[in-house]
């Protein structure tokens, strides 16, 4: 069993490790370390601009992390070659494969820039606003939804709902709410190219992202910066998605009141939010004690930020879901039976 301050100084060490990941990718230093034939330090520094002394401390950091691989350590420190194995090569730099988890560092540099804030919204039991966690965050959450957005999405969570996907394929119309950097949104516009997409979030800086990405990728999207809560004045939707957004919103049964406006009578919901335990346990299993360090630093200042909140926090029960849906309006809430990773998908109809 190990004790509780062999623990803390594992974590401290994790966490540091997660830093070098973070400077790892923000800086592009892993795309040159698929080089079957290892690169030096001084070749990283040229090919990534940085100089040549952090190069070669950086890679001697990952080595002893055991993210990289070093092709001989007893070689001269200037001299030796360094590779990245390829299965690491999925977590660090395919952005759409399932194992891709680089983003996650960028979101605990974002909180990290910020924890000053959220110790004095501790006290005076005000927030932090979402936009002043910074690009860090905002690119790190973007990042890490993207492969089930861009796949699972359109493969898996939109068949499961009854004619939801015929419906798209006939030109449907598809309202992403909480949409983000857009992933969500231009799948879809790419999977259902006859569908109408827009996508809605508060932040403007999410909205810039989307359209630049919808631009990139030749996606047919309309983004708007707007409340959520002004939906139904845009419907009716055939579909309309919130993908980990419910929990994070101030007044969730106000916009789900207007998404339930918004819906014909065989319009459906589909709700992606965290696949936490039935209830409260302690101590919990390793998705709840990540869901409760985000809520602590992150969704939950966010959500205090505005006020009247919900204030619900990252860790949203099935319960507690259930009975925002109830008090918005709809009539039926079902638990999809499809792989969802660390989401549990809804359905929700009027």
């Amino acid at each position: 069993m190990t004790t509780f301050d062999e623990r803390l100084i594992e974590q401290t060490t994790g966490a540091l490790e997660v830093f070098g990941i973070y400077l790892g990718d923000r800086l592009g230093l892993y795309e040159p370390l698929r080089d079957e034939t290892g690169v030096t330090p001084d070749a990283l520094a040229e090919r990534c601009g940085i100089h040549p002394r952090y190069a070669r401390e950086w890679l001697e950091q990952q080595a002893v992390a055991g993210v990289v691989e070093v092709h001989d350590a007893a070689a001269d420190a200037d001299a030796r070659r360094y590779r990245l194995p390829k299965q690491h090569a999925a977590v660090l730099l395919d952005r759409e494969h399932p194992a891709h988890l680089a983003p996650l560092a960028r979101m605990i540099a974002g909180i990290g820039g910020v924890l000053g804030e959220v110790a004095a919204a501790y006290r005076s039991g005000g927030g932090v606003a979402y936009a002043r966690y910074g690009a860090d965050f905002r690119h790190g959450q973007g990042g890490i939804n993207r492969p089930a957005f861009t796949t699972s999405l359109v493969e898996s969570w939109i068949p499961a709902l009854g004619g939801a996907a015929d419906k798209l394929a006939r030109g449907g119309r598809v309202a992403d709410l909480g949409c983000g950097q857009g992933w969500s949104a231009i799948a879809v516009a790419n999977a259902f190219p006859h569908a109408h997409v827009l996508g809605v979030d508060v932040d403007p800086a999410s909205i810039e992202d989307a359209r630049a990405q919808a631009r990139a990728a030749g996606a047919a999207v309309r983004f708007e910066c707007a409340d959520a809560a002004a939906l139904a004045s845009e419907g009716p939707f055939d579909l309309v998605m919130l993908l980990e957004v419910l929990h994070d919103l101030a007044r969730p049964v106000e916009v789900l009141a207007s998404v339930r406006r918004a819906l014909p009578h065989d319009g459906a919901v589909l709700v992606a939010d965290e696949k936490v335990a039935p209830a409260f346990a302690a101590p919990g299993d390793a998705l709840e004690r990540l869901m409760y360090g985000w809520s602590i630093v992150h969704c939950l200042p966010a959500q205090m930020a505005e006020q009247p909140s919900a204030a619900i926090g990252t860790v949203i029960r099935e319960d507690t879901l259930r009975a925002i849906a109830a008090q918005a309006g709809f009539g039926a809430v079902r638990v999809l039976d499809v792989d969802g990773g660390f989401f549990r998908l809804y359905e929700l109809r009027p």
